[in-house]
This record gives structure tokens, C-alpha cells and sequence, in this order.
């Protein structure tokens, strides 16, 4: 497709309502929407983002930390399941720290099956439309390492090669970059740098309970109009934190809502809207280009 009639074609999806009507849905946009860091039983927030969902036809991804507070089998079965169950049928996800309170984060890869990845790695790739997206693994230490060279660093570059795309999205637990709680993960910068070097466009973290959005960057925090543009999406249901070190390109930041993030992608471009649950009136929503 042509950037002149994707830019038309993005310019028919309102800011609003990112609705899709079914005649530009069947040249091959497709949406996607999700965050981490969801489920307890000892909230109902969880229950308000999964009621998001229902709204939201698509992919589902989860960020990691989906079940609290161990990612057992009984946290999924009590706590996620009701909450964001119903969706699994069309969920992607990825797991984060609390899913290895069990040991090689069995009861995660059990619950998920198939679309959690091989156990003992978690890392996995699929194709929506005219994107190429990555569901990878940023608990780094139980996979063998996150750095280049790595098992999981080495597979990505192979897999970005041999899977050439003009629109590329990756997402994991742990953010390269964030203001939250957490801060900067410097162990994932491998995937990061790999991500850039490739021209990725998107990475969407977990890890810090709070919403953010970065200007385009490399992998060391250098502003870069054909860099990454991250968002940490830390909003599924779990307790929400303050913010604390700004980070370089810091471009919107909210430490007091849950919701999900919705993405539709296009050929040669996306959209993005933070949509929130309960009483919240923030919301952030913009687009831009693929490289």
C-alpha cells in the first residue's frame, strides 16, 4: 500500500473512537489492546479494564505480572480468569517477575498453553496485518540472559532477517525506559538495541503501575525521530504508583488510572488511545509512521 492512502485511511479513524469501519478494516487494519500488571482478588479494578475489552474486538496483550500475587494457578483461576478470562481465546501474552514466584513460571505457561511460548523461554513472534509484532521475555536471569548474544537476542535478530516488515511492534515485562517506581531496566537494552537497529517502531512495558509515553529514542535514551517510541502501560488493575525520576523524552505520564492501551495498526502507520476505567477522565491518543 502506498504512504498517500495510508495516511488517507488513518485520517478516517477519529481520535475519538478509533472506530474501524468494516470497508478500511478489510484492507488489513487491525487492532490490538491490553496492559500488565492486572489481576488480584482483592480488587475490582481488574474486572474494569477486562470490561474495556469486551468493547475492544482484536488481539489481547498482557504485559506480565497477570495474576497476583504469585502467578499461581490458583491466582489465575481466581483472580485473572474472571477478569480478563473470557479474552484468553484471543490473548498474546508475556510474563514478568511475579509469574516466577513459581519456579520457571510454570503455572503461567500452563494457564496460557500454546501461546505463551516454549516453557523455559517465553519469547515468541506473530503477524497482524503489515506488522511484524514480538512478545518477549524480560526476566532475563531465568532465560538465560536478555543481552546480545543471548538465546532470546540471537533468536530476535534472526527473526527480525528472515521477517522483513516495514512496521515492527515489540512488547515485554520490564521497561528499557520509565519514571515510575522501577526506572530504567538496563538488562533488556540488548532487545531494545537489537529493536532499533532493525527500525522498530513500537515497544509497550509493564513492571511500573502507572501510563507513559516516550518520544522516539534509541536504546540509550537519544532522542531520534526514527527511534522507538515506548509506551509502560502498567495499568491493568493492580495499585497505582507516583512517578519519581523523570526520564529524558518523557512525553506523558498519569499515576492515578487504570485502563488499557488500544492500538490500531495500519500499512505504514498507527494510532494509539490510553483508555481508561472507573471514574478517570485522562485518556492520550495520537499516531504516527512507520520507518
Amino acid at each position: 500500500m502506498h504512504r498517500a492512502l495510508a495516511l488517507i485511511l488513518t485520517a478516517a479513524l477519529t481520535a475519538a473512537s478509533l472506530v474501524l469501519p468494516a470497508e478500511v478494516a478489510a484492507v488489513g487494519i487491525v487492532t490490538l489492546a491490553g496492559a500488565g500488571d492486572i489481576a488480584s482478588c482483592h480488587t475490582w479494578r481488574d474486572q474494569k479494564t477486562g470490561n474495556l475489552l469486551d468493547d475492544i474486538p482484536g488481539t489481547v496483550f498482557t504485559l506480565g505480572d497477570n495474576a497476583y500475587p504469585n502467578g499461581t494457578t490458583e491466582n489465575y483461576k481466581q483472580c485473572y480468569a474472571p477478569a480478563w478470562g473470557r479474552h484468553k481465546s484471543s490473548t498474546y501474552p508475556v510474563p514478568g517477575n511475579h509469574d516466577y514466584h513459581v519456579p520457571g513460571a510454570a503455572d503461567y505457561f500452563s494457564y496460557f498453553g500454546s501461546r505463551a511460548g516454549t516453557p523455559g523461554k517465553g519469547w515468541y513472534a506473530y503477524t497482524r496485518g503489515a506488522w511484524r509484532i514480538y512478545a518477549l521475555n524480560s526476566n532475563c536471569e531465568e532465560i538465560g540472559g536478555c543481552w546480545s548474544g543471548s538465546p532470546q537476542q540471537t533468536w530476535l535478530a534472526r527473526d527480525l532477517r528472515n521477517h522483513p516488515h516495514e512496521c515492527v511492534m515489540a512488547y515485554w515485562h520490564h521497561p528499557r525506559f520509565s519514571s515510575g517506581r522501577h526506572g530504567n531496566q538496563r538488562e533488556v537494552r540488548g532487545l531494545f538495541k537489537t529493536l532499533y537497529q532493525a527500525g522498530a517502531e513500537l515497544v509497550v512495558n509493564g513492571h511500573d503501575h502507572n501510563y507513559e509515553r516516550f518520544a522516539p529514542q534509541d536504546h540509550e535514551a537519544n532522542a531520534d525521530p526514527n527511534g522507538i517510541r515506548e509506551f509502560v502501560v502498567g495499568t491493568g488493575g493492580a495499585n497505582t504508583r507516583p512517578f519519581e525520576v523523570i526520564q529524558p523524552n518523557s512525553e506523558v505520564r498519569d499515576a492515578t488510572s487504570f485502563g488499557v492501551l488500544k492500538l490500531v495498526l495500519g500499512d505504514g502507520f498507527y494510532r494509539w488511545r490510553f483508555i481508561a476505567g472507573g471514574a478517570s477522565t485522562f485518556t492520550d491518543s495520537g499516531e504516527g509512521t512507520c520507518h
